[in-house]
């Protein structure tokens, strides 16, 4: 199945495609929100995706707080952070003046309505969703291509919401995710990529990132990653639920920049390049005389060896076939050998 978000496909034949997740890092201020989109196309970014909350529509009333993520109550984080329809539509259209892809992540079936209505090329599924199969069947019917983020489930759990999503031929490709904040290195396991691609051969897979840095990004990417999704912030020193553990500007760009050449340089096999075969010329050794050789000479260290360039008949690799064979005829120091040259030599 080819995956396409509006005119961009994805998967292993293309560029991975790098999201830049601001989420919440807004804080619930849009002209922030518009800043981040800035700093994302500053950066060259493509795609900038936000999250989309209804706090009411998500949630019961809670003082649950989110582990050792925040001390504040998770109600309260997440009601600050709402941005209002109307200043969603705000944020989508100065991405499409700006040239970048608007994506956002629902936690709700009324967010899930609602940027259906603003008419988003595609759903961005967190992991927190990936197992509530009641949300994910209702997103796939809208027919838009999803991303699946997987982290806190197993391919048994992924394997029930991807038959969920794709009973509606509903694209979708999957991300492998640590929930963890930052994740250690030691638990990224990007052996998980190739679980995914061995059961769902015909789905691409990318990473969705929560370690400190791009480095877990890149090494994703020579393991076939089509997507990368990191959260992103102007400043880690900005206050934000997600800016200690966001990349900044600059690393966005790098990740952008590394995973296009990590993505050209994978693949290929052990052979010789035609544009090699220029450098073969003055980098390969030739068999030649370092002394004068008279006929009925015996070829020995002494009076051959290999030197720089390949240019001659001969390889390097042919040496110990020459010693011990004899001269047809006189020699000059420093000729390079030819089979004419050397009495009974099979070429």
């Amino acid at each position: 199945m080819e995956f396409k978000i509006a005119d961009r496909p994805i998967g292993p034949d293309h560029p991975p495609f790098v999201i830049a997740e601001v989420g919440i890092n807004h804080e619930g201020d849009v002209d922030k929100a518009l800043q981040m989109v800035d700093a994302v196309v500053e950066a060259g970014g493509e795609v900038v995706k936000f999250q989309c909350h209804i706090t009411e529509k998500e949630m019961t009333p809670t003082d649950m707080k989110p582990g050792e993520i925040s001390e504040e109550r998770l109600w309260d984080i997440i009601k600050r952070c709402e941005l209002t329809a109307d200043e969603e539509r705000r944020v989508q259209a100065y991405c499409a003046e700006k040239g970048v892809m608007y994506l956002s992540t629902p936690f709700s079936r009324e967010a899930a309505d609602r940027l259906n209505d603003m008419g988003i090329p595609a759903f961005k599924i967190g992991s927190g969703e990936c197992n509530n199969v009641p949300l994910l069947d209702h997103i796939a019917r809208f027919g838009k291509p999803m991303i699946l983020s997987t982290g806190m489930n197993d391919i048994a759990s992924v394997r029930d919401s991807v038959a969920a999503i794709l009973r509606h031929d509903t694209p979708l490709m999957l991300l492998h995710c640590t929930s963890m904040y930052p994740t250690p290195y030691d638990k990224v396991r990007l052996g998980a990529i190739e679980d995914l691609q061995s059961e769902f051969p015909d789905l691409p897979v990318g990473l969705s990132d929560h370690s400190m840095g791009i480095w877990t990004c890149l090494g994703a990417v020579a393991m076939g990653a089509s997507v990368l999704e990191k959260h992103f912030t102007i400043s880690r020193d900005w206050p934000g639920p997600d800016t200690g553990i966001s990349i900044e500007p600059g690393e966005l760009r790098d990740l952008i920049v590394g995973s296009n050449a990590i993505w050209q340089a994978r693949g290929g096999s052990k052979t010789i390049l035609d544009e090699e075969r220029p450098v073969i010329d003055f980098a390969y050794a030739s068999i030649c005389t370092i002394a004068p050789v008279k006929a009925g000479d015996t070829f020995s260290h002494d009076n051959i060896w290999v030197k720089r360039p390949g240019t001659g008949p001969l390889h390097a690799k042919r040496f110990d076939d020459v010693l011990g064979k004899t001269a047809t005829h006189d020699l000059p120091v420093d000729a390079q050998l030819s089979p004419e040259d050397i009495a009974g030599f099979a070429a």
